[in-house]
């Protein structure tokens, strides 16, 4: 157990990262997973900009690495314009 003050606060201070974090992660994979499941290309094209953002987003924040998030948006821009208009 912690035994310093500091040592207590940044164990709070790693769990609400902890919990933060996940809940970003999280949000993002079920919107990837709702752009996969898109059918019109016009709502993917509209998906694919709210995830993009959001993929960079985790990225910048060091949640996910820089090159995860560029060839996870990229799997996702082929996969928006193979889509049928």
């Amino acid at each position: 157990m912690a035994n310093h003050k500091s040592a207590l606060k940044r164990i709070r201070a790693n769990r609400a990262k902890y919990l933060r974090n996940r809940y970003q992660m999280k949000t993002t994979r079920t919107f990837v997973k709702r752009l996969r499941a898109a059918t019109a290309k016009a709502d993917a094209t509209e998906l694919y900009k709210k995830v993009s953002g959001m993929l960079d987003k985790l990225a910048k924040k060091n949640i996910i690495h820089k090159n995860n998030a560029a060839n996870k948006k990229s799997k996702l821009a082929k996969f928006v314009n193979k889509l049928a208009a």
